[in-house]
């Protein structure tokens, strides 16, 4: 019980964070959508952002962040040869800027090479016909590739501090990358050659605010981050076990980004403002993503090495099975939900300026066959720490592999006959084969019993199912006679007032059940809330 509510604070602490940053990443994309809508501008736009983003997945969050983290929390926990506690931070300082030092060489190194040869990255995305808007995304790529080096150097600031388990200052900081791109697209756009161009500069101003912010926290824990040589980088053992981590890490990673890259490439060329859909449906699920998924995984990633490191198997299990049955509490339902009301969340949200009834049409169908695919990625994004935990990172590879080769090969197939639509259902189905492998993959490990995990699992799952289509039936007879009274008035109470009522009415139904059957993560919450 102790356990489940130290999870609960921390996971509700930064998921208030993370749930006002997602509320501006979307009104960020509700700006991009005003400003852009479903046009061949928006799909340059989204390339061109895609790009950078690409390389910071694959050498900052996803790599280094799980790789430096286990490493340094194992630094921070080990005496030093002589017992002296000064000599133990002198090596762990040394090691941080070891990393920094590499991380920032290989981004500028990047950068400048990505600089170079854009309009050759770019022919990969557009097809001759789609020549302008391919022109206008060199432009936007190139402004834009900068913030690879910043963001990584965020990411690494943002792996110190939660390695001393501090997480509210990085949690705070996409708050104010949303907020300054906002800003600057409504403060530049009048004043440049295109409402993008002003996003793009947005964009690197917001990731360098990113950095900068979390410096003071370290410094003020008595770390900091300064250059070193490059010898001594490579030559640091702790940060060549860090490169010897994120190698196979690089690669299930490259992987997974690149079936953005090929799902991307299949979207630009099935139609224009294909690509543009697909990326509003995606923030909506990348929304209810950040608040449970990262959110649950950012917290118990510490915990979980602290655990496997303790051999302290039986906590380890226990973690991964409270965390999965809180993705199931929230993905589930919300998918119900979403299925029913999809339209007006998506006129609700998106419907202004340029977003006309076409890119309302186009984004709800692709969303119908994201959100079917939450609960999946969720507890994909949660049972890799597991992995990561324990300085496995050929398994999480071997799976995001797998999740690549079936994703480009249903995306390929379905595209052709189901345009947006199957490429956001190839995703779903990879996600689904990903997951069942890295439960399959947790067996290798003879002291986690992984029916201790599955098995509870799969019951929690089961039953919030059966509470989820028991809260959808008064949805189902009450939506239209709802939208059809506030109909014809403005969006915010035509489209708003339905979906706050019907969630309403969704949300307490299943509480109530919840509540009826004494559920374990209602009984946690009491708890906290009587000993706060």
């Amino acid at each position: 019980m102790k356990k489940t509510q130290s999870l609960l604070a921390k996971g509700l602490s930064l998921s208030f964070l993370t749930l006002c940053s997602r509320i501006l990443g979307l009104i960020r994309e509700m700006t991009k959508a005003k400003f852009l809508g479903t046009s061949a501008l928006s799909d340059a736009f989204g390339i061109a952002f895609q790009v950078p983003n690409f390389f910071r997945r694959l050498f900052a969050e996803n790599s280094v962040s799980v790789a430096f983290i286990p490493t340094f929390k194992k630094l921070l926990e080990t005496n030093s040869p002589d017992g002296n506690s000064e000599t133990q931070k002198k090596i762990t300082q040394d090691f941080i800027n070891a990393t920094f030092t590499l991380v920032t060489f290989t981004t500028v190194l990047f950068v400048s090479l990505g600089m170079i040869f854009t309009p050759q990255i770019l022919k990969i995305f557009f097809s001759k016909q789609y020549s302008a808007a391919m022109e206008e995304s060199v432009v936007l790529t190139r402004i834009m590739f900068p913030y690879l080096i910043v963001i990584s150097a965020a990411a690494l600031f943002q792996g110190i501090l939660n390695g001393l388990k501090i997480f509210s200052p990085s949690g705070f900081t996409p708050i104010l990358f949303n907020s300054i791109v906002i800003a600057f697209t409504y403060l530049l756009a009048p004043h440049m050659k295109n409402p993008a161009r002003a996003m793009s500069v947005g964009v690197i101003a917001g990731g360098c605010v990113q950095a900068l912010f979390q410096i003071p926290f370290i410094l003020r824990n008595n770390w900091k981050c300064t250059f070193t040589t490059l010898r001594k980088s490579f030559t640091n053992e702790h940060t060549r076990t860090v490169l010897r981590l994120i190698g196979p890490t690089i690669i299930g990673m490259a992987a997974y980004q690149l079936n953005d890259i090929v799902s991307s490439a299949l979207a630009t060329r099935a139609g224009e403002g294909v690509y543009s859909s697909i990326q509003y449906s995606l923030r909506l699920q990348e929304l209810i993503l950040g608040i449970c998924a990262v959110t649950i995984g950012t917290v118990i990633l510490p915990d979980l090495t602290g655990f496997v490191q303790k051999q302290n198997w039986e906590s380890f299990c226990k973690m991964l099975t409270l965390s999965i049955n809180i993705m199931a509490v929230i993905a589930i339902p919300i998918t119900f939900y979403s299925m029913q009301m999809k339209e007006n969340i998506i006129t609700l949200i998106f419907a202004s300026g340029k977003f006309n009834a076409d890119s309302i049409q186009m984004t709800q169908q692709v969303f119908s066959c994201h959100i079917i695919g939450l609960f999946f990625i969720a507890v994909n994004r949660i049972t890799a720490p597991a992995f990561y935990a324990q300085q496995d990172t050929k398994r999480p590879t071997i799976a995001g592999l797998a999740n690549f080769t079936v994703n480009i090969i249903l995306a390929y197939i379905l595209s052709r006959p189901m345009g947006g639509k199957g490429i956001a259902l190839a995703l779903t189905i990879a996600s689904a084969v990903n997951m069942i492998l890295l439960f399959t993959f947790l067996t290798h490990n003879p002291s986690i019993h992984i029916s201790n995990v599955i098995k509870p699992a799969t019951f929690y799952m089961i039953k919030i199912i059966i509470f989820s289509i028991a809260a959808s039936a008064p949805v189902y007879f009450i939506r239209q006679p709802v939208i059809s009274m506030f109909k014809g008035r403005n969006r915010l109470i035509s489209q708003g007032l339905p979906i706050f009522i019907t969630a309403c009415i969704f949300g307490i139904t299943g509480i109530i059940l919840m509540i009826i059957t004494k559920d374990p993560l209602i009984k946690a919450i009491k708890e906290k809330l009587k000993h706060d």
